[in-house]
């Protein structure tokens, strides 16, 4: 009886001697992590995607209905300001000017044959006076009756109210010239609607319209767009536009040439955001894209924001909690693993965090925590961070 108990007190003993030693060995053998280091000259990128699109584009057409007699210019072709691009059928509205053109010529005659009474009512009303001025003397004299001076007086008066009427006509007559060569004005400007030319220096984006079609006012015959005014607009996540400014430098890559990389500027930041995608636009100029633009082609860039002399900068996958702002961390100090909040600044286009907050003196930071880290648990650094 004796021996049985000696022997489970010592099986005992060898249970809990093996029991002390796993706990020793999965709580106090040391764990071997990496750590990130100090880097130097590290580029901040903010990564959009967007289109090539230009800024100046113009769907233009005619101001007149019609059919189409004419289309100068088709889809790619470069035109520039003024050029003729198509024509409507005027043979209506030519009469209209040809009818304007007579309403002309009868108003200049009308100011004619009106001038013409004045100088006929001017003349007649000098003989009245003539008249008028010997009747007056005779009969001052007695020579004659006073009812023919009285009379040759009413003459005069009726000559005078001709000469003002005649003066009239010609002051109407003016007014409907001037009325005629308006409407001339107006049928000739009708007539050149009926011919379309280019506003600006472009490149034809699309035709819309073929010969022969009847277009109504407002239809649109070309698209257009200034070669000059090409551009990329981009569309950029809210939780990193905060960093955005205008003049900073971008990396272009467009869809079809995906070996080459251009250079452009923030030229402008949009004001409104998305409210449904949460995402901002912005647009950059390219000062070295190919002369060929495509318009609506797929391109990624990368915004250049800021330019950290030194950083210690953290996987966003080691940071717990992390809300933008702040987490807590894993760090190694005097070879035990500690779990520290701390401060987080720029975020890099490769998913790394800066470390803006103090470290705890002598603690390097864990890049790739796991389920085995525990507070106080013994660490060794093996290397850093790939």
């Amino acid at each position: 009886m004796r021996l049985l108990t000696k022997r489970n007190i010592f099986g005992m003993a060898a249970v809990a001697a093996v029991a002390v030693a796993g706990w020793f060995f999965l709580t106090e053998r040391p764990v071997f992590v990496p750590v990130v280091t100090v880097e130097q000259d590290v580029p901040v990128r903010i990564f959009g995607l967007g289109t090539v699109e230009a800024r100046v584009v113009s769907k233009i057409g005619f101001e007149v209905s019609a059919a189409l007699t004419d289309l100068m210019v088709d889809s790619n072709d470069v035109v520039a300001a003024g050029d003729v691009l198509a024509k409507l059928h005027p043979a209506e509205q030519v009469a209209r000017v040809a009818r304007a053109e007579a309403g002309v010529a009868a108003s200049q005659a009308a100011i004619q044959k009106a001038e013409a009474n004045v100088e006929r009512a001017d003349a007649v009303l000098g003989q009245r006076l003539a008249a008028n001025a010997r009747q007056q003397e005779l009969a001052s004299r007695s020579t004659i009756a006073s009812a023919l001076a009285e009379e040759a007086q009413r003459d005069v008066d009726v000559a005078v109210a001709d000469l003002t009427v005649a003066q009239s006509d010609v002051g109407v007559a003016t007014a409907q010239a001037a009325d005629a060569r308006a409407a001339l004005r107006y049928e000739q400007t009708l007539l050149d609607h009926h011919v379309l030319t280019a506003p600006f220096d472009a490149v034809i984006v699309q035709r819309h319209a073929e010969t022969g079609t009847v277009v109504r006012s407002g239809d649109v015959i070309f698209t257009l767009m200034d070669p000059k005014t090409v551009w990329v607009q981009a569309y950029i996540d809210e939780g990193r536009a905060g960093e955005l400014a205008l003049g900073q430098v971008a990396e272009i890559r467009l869809r079809s040439l995906p070996h080459s990389v251009f250079t452009g500027t923030v030229a402008r930041i949009g004001i409104e955001s998305d409210r449904v995608n949460e995402e901002r636009r912005v647009w950059i100029t390219c000062t070295d894209c190919p002369d060929q633009a495509f318009l609506g082609e797929q391109a990624e860039v990368r915004i250049t924001t800021a330019t950290l002399d030194s950083a210690i900068l953290v996987p966003e996958i080691a940071v717990q909690g992390f809300d933008g702002h702040q987490g807590r961390v894993w760090v190694v100090q005097n070879g035990r693993l500690k779990n520290v909040p701390l401060i987080f600044g720029h975020r890099t286009e490769d998913a790394r965090v800066e470390v803006v907050s103090d470290l705890p003196e002598g603690a390097q930071i864990v890049a790739s925590p796991n389920k085995t880290l525990a507070e106080g648990r013994l660490a060794r650094v093996t290397g850093d961070a790939p």
